[in-house]
């Protein structure tokens, strides 16, 4: 069995994935690049350095999702820490302002394929990895589950009609980090009599290929809560939403 503590960062190839695997690298763990794209993956481990290895994982296919269990099982034998960051925010990779994503996810607009494109990857994708990783993070002591979710997602925030976001909300993106949030609940209730906590974060409005670049917040400012979470070295909460700076996300 791997000594070092191992984390699987899924979608870790870019953007604030990348930035959680350097910090978790870099405070001693093995980190498992999760990527799509294997060259892709292969590039970002090189640039995480330390002990870095690229997993080929498509959250989409699950048969890359049951290979990529294997491999962990197999060549690690532990997972300490699942963060599940894979996300879309459009079926289109043109990319788009907020505003443009918005307009185009209206429910009265936006396509039955194109909600199904995204929660394939944000939702489905979620729960599909969950399902694969789970018996590795069973026989895991202290092991914990990280899941990226957005503000974005709030029902409470968004039902506010002062929220300034609240125009944002739409049916692709927005929707599917609420219902990743209700799968954050249901695996820590499921979980809670285990000692395996799950957990939502927020990363905020960072400057990623997600939002086009157009975020205020750097990737390091994104990470940061789920850096924090996966460094805890106490016996951690379960069933939170929080940001590194905000504290509690209303859900």
């Amino acid at each position: 069995m791997q000594a070092k503590s191992v984390a699987l960062i899924t979608g870790a190839n870019q953007g604030i994935g990348l930035q959680i695997a350097k910090e978790l690298a870099a405070a001693g763990f093995k980190v498992l690049i999760g990527s799509r794209n294997p060259e892709r993956g292969e590039a970002a481990a090189r640039e995480v350095g330390f002990d870095a290895v690229m997993i080929q994982l498509d959250v989409t296919d699950q048969v890359s999702i049951t290979n990529a269990a294997s491999r962990v099982r197999q060549e690690f034998g532990r997972l300490d820490v699942l963060i599940q960051n894979a996300a879309i925010a459009s079926a289109s990779d043109h990319a788009q302002t907020s505003e443009e994503l918005a307009q185009a996810g209206r429910p009265s607009v936006i396509s039955p394929g194109d909600i199904r494109a995204i929660w394939d990857t944000n939702v489905f994708g979620v729960l599909a990895v969950y399902q694969a990783m789970l018996p590795i993070l069973r026989d895991t002591p202290n092991s914990r589950i990280i899941n990226i979710s957005s503000g974005a997602g709030s029902l409470t925030l968004n039902s506010n009609r002062d929220f300034p976001l609240r125009p944002l909300f739409d049916a692709g993106y927005a929707a599917s980090k609420a219902a990743l949030n209700a799968l954050t609940v249901a695996m820590a209730i499921e979980l809670e009599a285990e000692g395996i906590s799950v957990n939502a974060v927020s990363p905020g409005y960072t400057k990623t290929q997600l939002t086009g670049f157009a975020g205020t917040d750097s990737v390091e400012e994104g990470a940061a809560e789920a850096v924090r979470i996966a460094l805890q070295t106490e016996t951690m909460p379960s069933g939170t939403f929080t940001h590194a700076t905000l504290g509690v996300v209303p859900w």
